[in-house]
């Protein structure tokens, strides 16, 4: 069975509905719940989650040493 976890995300509604929205969208996307909500969608095996946390971690390190090296350069 999937793990159920609770999320409490609260927003200031001060009359403005549809900016209360975005800001409750963007609170969610920051903190993970839609990502979280479609991994537990579908079974995922070990061995892809390995996959997919490296190519994760070497897309990052790209970012970085790219971004590094924009800055040298300058």
């Amino acid at each position: 069975m999937h793990k159920r976890r609770k999320f409490n995300v609260e927003v200031a509604v001060t009359g403005n509905a549809e900016r209360s929205l975005k800001q409750v969208k963007k609170k969610m996307e920051r903190e993970g719940i839609v990502r979280d909500i479609k991994r537990a969608a579908y079974y995922e095996s070990p061995t892809q989650k390995r996959r997919k946390k490296l190519m994760r971690a070497i897309k990052n390190n790209i970012l970085k040493n790219f971004e590094y090296l924009n800055v040298k350069n300058k």
